[in-house]
């Protein structure tokens, strides 16, 4: 076993996601990432698979790699998710399917697995991505709202689950970030999006970074079941 602290983060070939693996190799963790695709990372202590989140067998298969190689993990941070921003009449069931897939199946996965070998050790955090589109009620993405508010209930009710083996649960929703989600959506409809933050401006992943270092403390087994909307929403 280890003697590292080890992270597992979804999502990491890019945009926030890999900002996330950067930032906490630099942080001294061994970080396991892991995506649909390849990774341009390199890194003596970061690993990448190449796996889709909603496949029960490969996400087994990770975890058995992970108990074999590293016999611990630390943190799990259940980044990866996908989006539609269409107007429901446009939005075909494939689609419907594909984001309920990745955003509540992949993190229901993710974090049972995840539990099972922190609870091992008695310690563990995990961090689940949701949206301001919640709470903004925000037109266009009923489906990737509704998939993420379902994450905060997945959060309350896992966080409760998993706190006798002190492993707490949390989620942040990044503010307006530029990244490949947002990078189709025209600059009048961003300029609306960003006026409905009570804070006009995009978002850094370092801000965002913040927030997951406050709830990854050791100190802070308190702080479960929480839910932080950046951005001033």
């Amino acid at each position: 076993m280890t003697d590292k602290k080890v992270m597992l983060i979804t999502g990491t070939r890019k945009g926030i996601g890999k900002y996330l693996a950067e930032y906490y190799l630099q942080k001294g963790y061994l970080v396991i990432g892991c995506s649909r695709g390849e990774s341009d990372m390199n890194d003596e202590n970061y690993k990448h698979y190449c796996l889709d989140v909603a496949d029960e067998i490969q996400v087994k298969k990770l975890f058995a790699v992970i108990r074999k190689d590293y016999g611990r993990l630390d943190v799990l941070l259940n980044n990866a998710g996908i989006a539609s921003m269409n107007h429901s009449l446009l939005t075909p069931v494939s689609m419907v399917r594909k984001i309920l897939e990745t955003n509540v199946v992949g993190n229901f996965i993710f974090s049972r697995e995840s539990a099972k070998v922190m609870k091992i050790h008695k310690f563990g955090r995990i961090v689940n991505f949701v949206t301001f589109a919640i709470p903004l009620k925000l037109e266009g993405e009923a489906i990737y709202a509704a998939s993420k508010a379902a994450v905060i209930t997945l959060t309350e009710i896992l966080s409760r689950e998993y706190s006798p083996f002190n492993i707490t649960v949390n989620a942040v929703a990044p503010p307006a970030v530029k990244t490949d989600l947002i990078r189709g959506v025209d600059d009048e409809k961003m300029d609306k999006l960003l006026k409905r933050q009570s804070i006009h401006r995009f978002g850094t992943p370092k801000e965002v970074c913040t927030v997951i270092d406050f709830y990854i403390q050791p100190e802070n087994e308190m702080v479960n079941g929480q839910v932080i909307y950046m951005g001033g929403v």
